[in-house]
């Protein structure tokens, strides 16, 4: 074999070989599917830190991470869901992706339940998880209903949980979970997070907001969105 022989096989082969490895090196370069966080009843993003900080330490980047802030006393169908959905848009819009995962604590877990069950959520959204969520109400809400809209979608019996309950309460090809505490104060039944269809994870006895800080509940939810295992310990 000529010197200019194996010269072109050895370029060949230097431009083979990442070629060979690309399928791998792609795959653990893909970006994650961006996930939103939506907060509960009268809060705000800044509860998200410390499950935003774990997220990073995972490989996950700020431009993959997002945080819905909203008006915690308007109502579920009316307002919220539709500004939920333009929201997702956005972010869809920003990153390139197709789909989004969303990550709600508490009330956030409705208005982002009617998006994915009336508004089209089935076709732009991949894993859903409800910390805490009322998702069937919880009897405390009688307590401000009189003069808030968002307490009165949280009473059990609502137009909004009755319309959330009706059918499928887990439609499309979406994977759900709920990760449940049974010492959970605000969360009147007990057993209104779990939902039929989805994974429901009991998280041990912790209080309503400990369920955004617990270790195993964040490495529950985050094996969640990459595998859809749904063991926190």
């Amino acid at each position: 074999m000529t010197r200019t022989a194996r010269l072109a096989l050895a370029a060949l082969a230097l431009a083979l070989g990442p070629a060979v490895a690309t399928p791998a090196a792609a795959r653990a370069a893909a970006p994650h599917t961006p996930v939103i966080f939506v907060h509960g009843y009268n809060a705000d993003p800044g509860v998200w830190g410390g499950l935003t900080d774990d997220f990073k330490a995972d490989g996950y980047t700020d431009a993959e991470l997002f945080t819905w802030s909203y008006d915690t006393h308007a109502s579920v169908n009316e307002t919220l869901s539709g500004r939920f959905a333009a929201y997702v848009d956005e972010v869809r819009q920003k990153t390139g992706a197709q789909r989004v995962d969303i990550v709600a604590h508490s009330f956030g877990s409705l208005p982002t339940r009617w998006y994915l069950k009336n508004g089209g959520g089935t076709a732009t959204v991949d894993h859903w998880v409800s910390l805490g969520g009322p998702n069937h109400g919880t009897r405390l809400a009688w307590a401000c209903a009189a003069w808030d809209q968002a307490c009165r979608d949280m009473t059990p019996g609502s137009y909004v949980q009755n319309g959330l309950a009706e059918g499928d309460e887990t439609p499309g090809e979406v994977r759900y979970a709920t990760f449940w505490s049974d010492c959970d104060e605000f969360i009147d039944p007990g057993d209104s997070v779990p939902l039929t269809g989805a994974t429901n994870t009991p998280a041990g006895c912790l209080k309503h907001n400990d369920l955004l800080g617990d270790d195993g509940v964040s490495a529950g939810v985050r094996r969640f969105l990459v595998s859809g295992q749904e063991n926190i310990r």
